[in-house]
């Protein structure tokens, strides 16, 4: 194959050489792992190639991991956090030391375990589960909002934080809820920004998060 490139440029033109077909299981396995989000075609096949090569009972433990997660977890039907199904409500829900009339909203339940994990916060959780995102097609029907107001209309909240992520999907979203909860008597406010713009709470560190927390202002659109 001739190379479009001028030899000046000090390029070499080669020809890839064509892998060997893999049997039709393997094909399968590959195209699983690549439909996770993330991975790619490589990483997907350096997986299937990892669970190949280890023992039958540690590949067939994450097969079992992978069973149980998915006919034992729900959502929590209140604030729609992960929830195993011998239990009704998650256990921040059924926390009694938590304060119930403080509620924070979040997009994704890892976004919840990040502020878990700062340690300061001792109100409930609202998880949206997505973020509004009209050009792919995820609006307001689309997330537990429905829910949301429910429970600000229930009359035992007496504060709501915006805790979406700081980014244009994340204020957008924070944006409807003050535009069209905001009229319920129950105060809204948003994290200080000390989350840089763009980034998300999963990967922001503790201090931060903290700070964000405790720092947080009345929420103005």
């Amino acid at each position: 194959m001739v190379s479009p490139f001028p030899a000046r440029f000090g390029l070499i033109w080669t020809r890839r050489p064509r892998m060997a077909g893999y049997v039709a299981t393997v094909e399968k396995l590959i195209a699983e792992f690549g439909r996770l989000p993330g991975v790619g075609a490589k990483t997907a096949e350096r997986l299937a190639h990892h669970i190949l090569k280890v023992p039958a009972e540690e590949a067939l433990a994450l097969a079992e991991a992978i069973r149980q997660a998915k006919q034992r977890v729900g959502y929590c039907p209140i604030c729609h956090n992960l929830v195993e199904s011998d239990h009704e409500l998650c256990a921040i829900c059924r926390d009694p030391r938590r304060d119930h009339g403080i509620i924070c909203v979040v997009e994704q339940c890892r976004d919840l375990m990040a502020l878990e994990s700062a340690g300061t916060y001792q109100g409930v959780y609202h998880v949206l589960h997505g973020r509004l995102a009209p050009l792919q097609g995820i609006s307001a029907e689309h997330l537990t909002l429905e829910s949301l107001e429910r429970r600000m209309r229930s009359g035992t909240v007496r504060e709501v934080i915006l805790a979406t992520n700081p980014n244009l999907e994340g204020d957008g979203t924070a944006l409807w809820i003050s535009q069209h909860l905001g009229g319920l008597g129950v105060p809204i406010t948003k994290l200080a920004r000390g989350l840089a713009s763009g980034s998300t709470l999963e990967f922001a560190n503790k201090e931060m998060l903290v700070d964000a927390l405790n720092g947080r202002q009345a929420f103005h659109p």
